[in-house]
């Protein structure tokens, strides 16, 4: 694999303290009603650069279209939402944000242009592995590995090369405390990570999405499989994660993304339509379309 270069590996500033392919998806607008009412609790934060920058960016699976002409910014160490209807192109979005969808034959950007501190991901001589590294995911069903809580945060610094156990635990501890699950968890490290409670199980994702410091964390739906005190968990460290990430989290939950974005963007039958502070979105939606949908009138 050529390394020639090493997307955002030096460039990361310190932390502060489906329609066919013979054209493209064709959006209907439903009927509209009567304006959302939800009140975002995301924070109005100082206006931030642009991290991720996608441009003209048409993706298919074999000969099926998915997304057709996405432009869209996301800002750094920021929260940002992609919502819509199931189908509508969002976790799509979001996979190749880290190349996940290379691993799907057939599956392919055709036209436009991702970059990430102005580096194309998707040229020829960029290191996908450094790329996941930096652009980490959590996945919607929590996906530990069959090893020990201990073993599961160190498992990617350990194919790092890296194995001194006084740097392993100290990343282990800070990579828990990160995901708010050292208190629960730090007696019984040597403990299977699948005896833990689904909540926990998707904050120790989390711990080791953390623990190899990726600039960027991905989210498909990662709440959709707990029950309202962990989904409240790990909204919560969301939160507490945004200080130091850019995260980019995909959500069918209204309420959800209301609550814990700072942006939203609105994705139907493949298209983007409408980009937005959440506030926004939800109160106030440019596009009759997004009214619609977050009113509740489809979807």
């Amino acid at each position: 694999m050529v390394t020639s270069v090493p997307i955002l590996m030096d460039t990361r500033p310190s932390a502060p303290s489906t329609a066919p392919a013979a054209g493209k998806p064709t959006v209907r607008p439903p009927a509209v009603g009567a304006s959302a009412v939800a009140s975002p609790a995301a924070l109005n934060l100082p206006a931030a650069t642009t991290l991720i920058d996608i441009e003209q960016v048409d993706f298919f699976y074999g000969a099926t279209q998915a997304l057709a002409d996405i432009n869209l910014k996301i800002d750094d160490r920021k929260v940002t939402a992609f919502i819509g209807p199931s189908g509508c192109g969002k976790s799509t979005l979001l996979r190749c944000l880290n190349r996940m969808n290379d691993l799907i034959e057939g599956a392919r950007v055709s036209r436009g242009t991702i970059r990430i501190r102005g580096v194309e991901i998707y040229q020829p001589d960029v290191d996908v592995i450094e790329l996941r590294k930096r652009v980490g995911m959590v996945f919607q069903k929590s996906n530990p590995f069959p090893k020990s809580i201990y073993e599961n945060i160190t498992y990617g610094l350990r194919l790092q090369g890296r194995s001194d156990k006084s740097d392993l635990d100290a990343v282990v501890e800070k990579s828990l405390r990160g995901a708010a699950l050292w208190d629960e968890v730090k007696d019984r490290l040597d403990t299977s990570g699948l005896g833990l409670s689904g909540g926990q199980q998707q904050r120790l994702c989390i711990a080791r999405a953390i623990a190899v410091e990726p600039e960027v964390i991905l989210m498909d739906e990662p709440c959709s499989a707990l029950d309202p005190v962990a989904t409240a968990k790990v909204e919560e460290l969301i939160q507490t994660l945004r200080e130091n990430y850019t995260i980019v989290i995909v959500t069918h939950n209204m309420q959800q993304a209301a609550r814990c974005s700072d942006k939203t963007a609105f994705f139907y039958m493949g298209r983007l339509i409408e980009y937005a502070d959440t506030r926004n979105i939800f109160t106030n939606p440019a596009n009759p379309q997004t009214e619609a949908y977050v009113s509740g009138r489809f979807g």
